[in-house]
């Protein structure tokens, strides 16, 4: 490891939940980084408010998901519902309930729950934790100039916003998670392809505290008004009366500037006289597009820099915490000298299906919002006005479902055609947007369960690779751990007690990577080692086991193989 104070590992642009965990990730591994932004500190608006289940699993395994639970100002008891009505002092039209997996009650389907929470209280728990770890900096009031790959490391140019000072920092990667208006991604002379700003939209942040009791529907997390005077939705931010209010898709030649958030407010809700304090508003447009390149030598993009979509299901910035852990857990293996040369090319090839199968997916919730939803006569009252509501909660039930039962693309992805993974002949699972069916079909995620003792299967999982044996005598992994332990490549041998894990996993023995998706499973553990360890860890038979940045990093490795 680097010992100097001011030497760094990797550079990260970026401290909005994408780049803390890209630091949190590295940190844990002992990669040393620093975190830039250009901002005084984290979390200016709420942005994303549900934290799905497999970020919560992240942060489980990182120790954070009672932290992020005890911090929410969220009451734990308000219902993981969503409800539609006309107006919040109109007729409802449907609910959902255990919208996004939020209820509290244990499914062997995954580790945590999903959890409705601003964005701003996440950050907050993440920077506080990567600022715990030994080997992260973050500088805040700092911004990325520019870089130069020099081939075997990179060396960027920093402004301190305070002083106007401009400085120059060497380290061996550097990170775009600098967002939708990426400086790091104009670096690397990569665009963005797809259809940007089709869809003008507007949010408000705002202060009633007599919104909950005049209120006629039960406490959910979110609100969707079904009108023709102003489609919308809305839920809270905390439970003293802070909420946010969305409305969809105004018309093209409507100014923001000339919008009075309250009065837009007051005519979404009905709620003619309510008393409103305005606390920010943030004019946006819907985009779906894709970074025709996520990375140039040595430099790399994460989250809105390398992908946008509308936020309808959540999946945004969740998605983007999956791309930091995807290139965390590959760069910390390149940098502690046992992940090979293709590893880190795999980041790209796997991530981008991801991202275009959810994007998908987005676009797809979006196209049914409120202002698709209102039909004629949806407010009279009457037989036709019931009439009316009883087709529109039907329409609303058969379509919407889909945005709050997102397992199927949230545990659902997969890393298919992987040059990382080895596929073991068998068909995968049906691919579907909301069911989820586990398996260990390479390049899955590992199946989860809870085990007899209250704790979760994935809490047994290493920090590096682990080889889970469902049956069978121990002995027959001594070769390949041995193998695995003379090449510096981390891995814990796991055995447990559980009848069920055999027929989860189809196999005697799966190979988990430290991202908990599956690289490989067999009955039995290959004669040649080597090849297995080679391709699961991108590096070719031939290639010597040495850092990524030409220097010598046998200490760094050892501690790695220690975890």
């Amino acid at each position: 490891m680097r010992t100097d104070e001011n030497e760094f590992d990797v550079i990260i642009v970026g401290a909005g939940p994408v780049g803390l965990s890209a630091a949190i990730e590295l940190g844990r591994r002992r990669v040393r980084c620093l975190v830039i932004e250009r901002n005084d500190r984290v979390g200016y608006s709420p942005r994303a408010k549900t934290t799905n289940v497999r970020t919560r699993e992240h942060l489980r395994r990182w120790g954070l998901a009672d932290a992020l639970r005890d911090a929410s100002p969220i009451s734990p008891d308000r219902p993981a519902t969503v409800v539609f009505a006309t107006r919040m002092n109109g007729p409802l039209l449907a609910r959902f309930e255990n919208a996004m997996n939020a209820s509290k009650v244990r499914n062997n389907l995954y580790s945590e729950e999903a959890q409705w929470v601003p964005q701003y209280i996440l950050e907050d728990v993440l920077r506080r934790y990567a600022q715990s770890l030994p080997g992260v900096t973050i500088r805040f009031k700092t911004e990325f100039v520019s870089v130069t790959d020099n081939g075997n490391q990179v060396a960027v140019t920093i402004r301190d916003l305070d002083s106007g000072k401009t400085y120059e920092q060497i380290a061996s990667y550097l990170i775009g998670a600098d967002g939708a208006r990426s400086a790091v991604r104009d670096a690397i002379g990569a665009t963005m392809t797809g259809m940007g700003s089709y869809s003008q939209n507007y949010s408000v942040i705002f202060r009633a505290p007599d919104l909950a009791a005049r209120n006629i529907h039960e406490p959910a997390l979110m609100y969707w008004m079904v009108n023709s005077d102003v489609p919308s939705l809305l839920g809270p931010m905390d439970e003293s009366g802070l909420w946010f209010f969305m409305a969809t898709k105004l018309a093209g030649d409507v100014d923001p500037a000339t919008i009075d958030p309250a009065e837009l407010i007051r005519r979404g809700t009905g709620l003619s006289d309510l008393d409103i304090e305005v606390i920010g508003t943030d004019p946006w447009v819907a985009h779906r597009l894709v970074a025709d390149r996520y990375a140039k030598g040595r430099i790399f993009l994460a989250g809105d820099a390398c992908h946008l979509h509308p936020p309808f299901g959540g999946f945004g910035m969740n998605m983007g915490i999956g791309d930091a852990v995807d290139l965390g857990w590959k760069m910390a293996a390149c940098l502690g000298g046992w992940g090979g040369s293709e590893l880190l090319a795999s980041y790209e090839q796997e991530r981008r299906k991801v991202h275009v199968r959810t994007i998908a997916e987005a676009v797809t919730n979006f196209e049914s919002t409120s202002n698709q939803l209102v039909q004629p006569a949806l407010e009279e009252p009457g037989a036709v006005g019931d009439a009316t509501r009883r087709e529109v909660s039907e329409i609303i039930l058969a379509t919407k479902v889909r945005e709050f039962r997102t397992l199927g693309v949230v545990l659902g992805m997969r890393y298919e055609d992987s040059p990382i993974v080895v596929d073991d002949g068998s068909a995968p699972p049906k691919d579907h947007f909301m069911l989820y069916l586990p398996s260990a079909h390479p390049g899955c995620l590992a199946p989860h369960l809870w085990l007899a003792d209250g704790s979760s299967l994935y809490d047994h999982f290493g920090e590096g690779f682990t080889l889970l044996m469902a049956d069978g005598n121990a002995s027959d992994a001594d070769a390949f751990l041995a193998k695995a332990k003379a090449l510096g490549v981390p891995v814990k041998f796991l055995t447990l007690s559980d009848d069920r894990l055999r027929g989860r996993y189809e196999a005697r023995f799966t190979l988990i990577r430290p991202d908990q998706h599956v690289a490989w499973r067999g009955d039995a553990l290959p004669a040649d080692a080597d090849k297995l360890i080679a391709t699961v860890t991108g590096a070719p038979n031939t290639e010597p086991r040495q850092s990524a940045s030409g220097s010598p990093r046998a200490k760094e490795a050892e501690l790695q193989n220690s975890v």
